[in-house]
């Protein structure tokens, strides 16, 4: 079994391979982020081990340690096996598996301890996947890893995790990835409204160099809870997020700079992940004096949106991620985008899509494939009708 997760979504292969009581591999890679010409992201790649349609370990394809070497330290388990004994562990086992495996031998950690870490695994591995709308995936045949040290059914911890990624959504756009480095910006207001003990912990963990991942790991707890816990102090801004896809350096090369002295008539941003139609919005819009950025991926786009605070957006429907409806939405909750022009672009010219649009706070629709007369004219409303309303 394999395919593509535009065609099948990755909640609905897990309950084939449980329903199928499946033993073997499951493979899922997601493509390399593609970014106005430039890969944001690298490729990345997970495994998820079955037994009998039940599943006994996930991980990511990274191979390494890191995560595990958390979860020991939350157990405080201090421990480093020489690279001899641990070269004939992975041999037959993936390497975090062979590693707890070695640490239960030697009676470092007792089997639940060790149990405890891999559901905490499968749940790390199970929450990035769910969350995956564009990707590959091959489920192969195989035999399990050994010894086996756990099994967890498939649909009450699919369902546990896909309602935790529905909540996640929300926390847009403030939160956008698990991998984001928080900091605390504004120690004197903090100061005022927390307890000096909590304040202490606050500027222990977020100090840019812990991602919300790790301190999930840290403090045995879920990743959504350690969101929701600091999300009141990102809103305020007296914290704040170095994101590793979009770093201050990323934003600098990609030139995505606010002037005083711009001479443009306006700043456009087209959202799309068709590089032609971000291209032909470019070659219609530049030569009238406009300023466009064209952004191909959803999740970045939003982050870049908030950075370079543009006029005007124009946003397809339709796109892995976050999909028109939820960027238009997602903004609106915000002060500075609540009367922003946003015009929705689709390939299908439709009532429902208008409603919806509508609905998600649009305030336009334009249908693809458009004239350059068309695209001008719905710029020329808006924009003209924000320089009068300015004015006046």
């Amino acid at each position: 079994m394999q395919g593509n997760l535009r065609e099948i979504d990755i909640r609905s292969i897990l309950q084939l391979i449980e329903l199928g009581q499946r033993t073997g591999l499951l493979f899922v890679e997601k493509p390399p982020t593609f970014v106005t010409g430039r890969f944001e992201s690298k490729q990345k790649s997970w495994f998820v081990f079955f037994l009998n349609g039940q599943i006994i370990y996930a991980t990511d394809g990274e191979g390494g340690l890191s995560r595990l070497g958390d979860y020991l330290c939350r157990h405080q388990v201090k421990v480093r096996l020489s690279q001899v004994q641990f070269a004939s562990l992975v041999s037959g086992n993936a390497a975090e598996y062979a590693f707890l495996w070695a640490l239960i031998q030697q009676n470092i950690i007792k089997p639940q301890v060790a149990r405890s870490i891999i559901h905490s695994l499968v749940h790390e591995t199970l929450f990035d996947l769910l969350s995956l709308h564009q990707g590959s995936f091959s489920f192969q045949l195989s035999s399990i890893l050994s010894p086996q040290l756990t099994s967890l059914e498939v649909t009450p911890l699919v369902s546990k995790v896909m309602r935790q990624v529905i909540e996640w959504k929300s926390l847009y756009p403030y939160i956008q990835s698990a991998d984001q480095l928080p900091i605390v910006v504004d120690i004197d207001n903090l100061r005022t409204s927390l307890p000096q003990p909590t304040l202490n912990k606050l500027q222990r963990w977020a100090n840019g160099k812990t991602s919300l991942r790790q301190l999930a790991r840290f403090l045995h707890r879920d990743i959504l809870t350690v969101a929701k816990a600091i999300y009141p102090y990102i809103q305020q801004g007296q914290v704040k997020f170095v994101s590793p896809a979009t770093s201050p350096e990323v934003i600098e090369q990609q030139q995505y700079t606010i002037s005083a002295n711009d001479s443009h008539k306006g700043r456009i941003v087209c959202v799309d992940d068709a590089t032609s139609i971000c291209e032909t919005v470019e070659s219609f819009l530049q030569p009238q004096g406009y300023e466009v950025i064209s952004l191909t991926n959803s999740l970045e786009a939003l982050a870049l949106i908030f950075q370079v605070k543009p006029d005007l957006i124009f946003c397809d429907i339709s796109m892995p991620e976050l999909d028109g409806y939820e960027i238009c939405a997602m903004l609106r909750h915000s002060k500075i985008f609540q009367s922003l022009p946003i015009i929705m672009l689709t390939a299908k010219d439709g009532f429902i899509d208008r409603v919806r649009a509508n609905m998600a706070g649009a305030s336009d629709y334009l249908t693809k494939p458009f004239k350059d007369t068309e695209l001008l004219l719905l710029v020329e409303k808006y924009l003209n009708n924000r320089v009068v309303l300015v004015k006046n």
